[in-house]
């Protein structure tokens, strides 16, 4: 991680630690790092609910286009739109202002290159580095050479109609979803601007969580929070319930029991798929060391191979790239498909996951039933940002992590890491036994705690 920027672009509490100024900052910086051959850039600029997007994203047009570049405006979109419309449209890069599954008080920036995948470690440190060492090689404009500001809310719509030719698996499938009944959570954020896409496959759909007001995005709804959307499901006796993020680059789902389907279970049961068609190349799935061994064992016995990689949809990403691969993702429901997509698209992910159930005929329930859960506990402890930095110098939370990890040896796994979007100590603790699990979560936990936060 950078000095700004995280596992998922920079994130902070709007305006007080994520400022206008550096927001303007970052759009002039961005602007310099993503410019080439004294072209005049256009920089698309995406953004979700949150009632500080509008302000940050004021900051940014001032700092972009009094750098040079245009600004062109999509509005409340989802990020995967945004990835889309910089290839489709041939822009020069991409922002999102989204703080993703965080509440309100939060909001991020994420930067896109125009290839529309996230910017490397080193693109972003080379933003870094002009807005904390050098700022005087920022130039400013004046005259004919400042950007211009144009508005492109039509883009969604483009973004809506590339996800129904891709439901299917033909060319310009129909992806007809009729005869499914399905709830769908769009979190009070991106999502609510294009989840009628459902409605245009077919489906039989209802929405909740769809009246944003700036300040009830992922509150109680959405992808964190599975319980409304449960409850719901079960007593509507919907085929399954759809819950979203904030900026609707992930998914999760619930079957028609309202039991949670995690991303681990819809990669698995859509790589399984995919290879029964042909169609899963190299026959090799992507996602995380947070991924459960129930995953890895039902992969193993379909005959699949696995490769996992750090924490961040971005390095899932990566390795897709590097290996040619064309799923991936992580538990958390950020679910990439490659032929279709350079980042998690939690739509799309949902229309190709619902055309995979109503090609099965079977109920969600059914199909997941196969693929264990091992037992696996996660907690995230607040820690200042010091303390987070300097947490694994210290000599009693890696003596209690190593004992943790020599009781769990082929049986389990500990992962104990500082969280890539907040000041968190984030720690996960999996194995046969729960209360082996809840035994030594909170063991370490104390330490931590201890060592940390007194």
């Amino acid at each position: 991680m950078g000095r700004l920027f995280g596992t998922d672009g920079m994130r902070g509490v709007a305006i007080t630690e994520l400022t206008c100024e550096l927001a303007m900052s970052i759009g002039r910086a961005a602007a310099l790092v993503l410019g080439k051959n004294g072209k005049k850039l256009n920089i698309l600029i995406g953004k979700d609910t949150r009632i500080s997007s509008d302000t940050l994203e004021a900051a940014l047009i001032a700092g972009i286009t009094s750098a040079g570049a245009s600004a062109e405006l999509l509005g409340v979109v989802p990020t995967p739109a945004l990835a889309l419309l910089i290839r489709e449209f041939g822009a020069d890069g991409g922002i999102m202002i989204s703080a993703s599954h965080n509440t309100f008080e939060d909001n991020g920036i994420k930067i896109f290159s125009e290839s529309g995948e996230k910017l490397s470690d080193e693109s972003e440190e080379e933003i870094e580095k002009y807005i904390l060492d050098c700022p005087e090689k920022i130039i400013l404009k004046s005259g004919a050479e400042i950007g211009e500001i144009r508005s492109f809310y039509s883009g969604k719509d483009t973004y809506i109609k590339h996800i129904i030719e891709n439901t299917g698996d033909g060319e310009f499938a129909s992806g007809d979803l009729r005869g499914l009944k399905l709830l769908f959570d769009c979190a009070n954020g991106s999502a609510c601007s294009c989840a009628c896409v459902f409605t245009e496959l077919g489906a039989e759909c209802d929405f909740i969580a769809v009246r944003p007001n700036g300040l009830n995005i992922n509150h109680n709804c959405g992808s964190t929070c599975l319980t409304n959307l449960s409850e719901k499901v079960r007593e509507g006796n919907y085929h399954a319930g759809v819950a979203f993020d904030g900026d609707a680059d992930r998914c999760l789902f619930v079957d028609e029991k309202g039991r949670e389907v995690s991303g681990d279970k819809i990669i698995a049961l859509m790589a399984k798929s995919m290879k029964e068609k042909g169609m899963l190349k190299k026959d090799t799935v992507v996602v995380t060391i947070m991924s459960n061994l129930g995953f890895h064992e039902f992969m193993h016995e379909n005959g699949i191979n696995t490769i996992s990689a750090k924490v961040g949809d971005r390095y899932v990403y990566e390795e897709m790239k590097k290996g040619g691969f064309n799923i991936g993702g992580e538990n958390s429901g950020h679910i990439i498909l490659s032929d279709y997509a350079t980042t998690g698209d939690g739509l799309l992910s949902a229309a190709r996951f619902l055309h995979m159930l109503k090609e099965s005929g079977e109920p969600l329930s059914e199909l997941v039933s196969g693929i264990k859960d091992y037992p696996q506990k996660l907690t995230g402890i607040k820690i200042t940002s010091e303390a987070k930095a300097n947490w694994s110098k210290n000599e009693s939370i890696i003596k209690v992590i190593k004992e943790a990890e020599e009781f769990f040896s082929g049986n389990g796994r500990v992962n104990v890491r500082p969280s890539g979007t907040e000041p968190l100590i984030r720690i996960m603790i999996e194995g046969k036994s729960e209360s082996d699990v809840e035994h030594w979560l909170g063991k370490i936990r104390e330490v931590v705690e201890r060592e940390l936060c007194e």
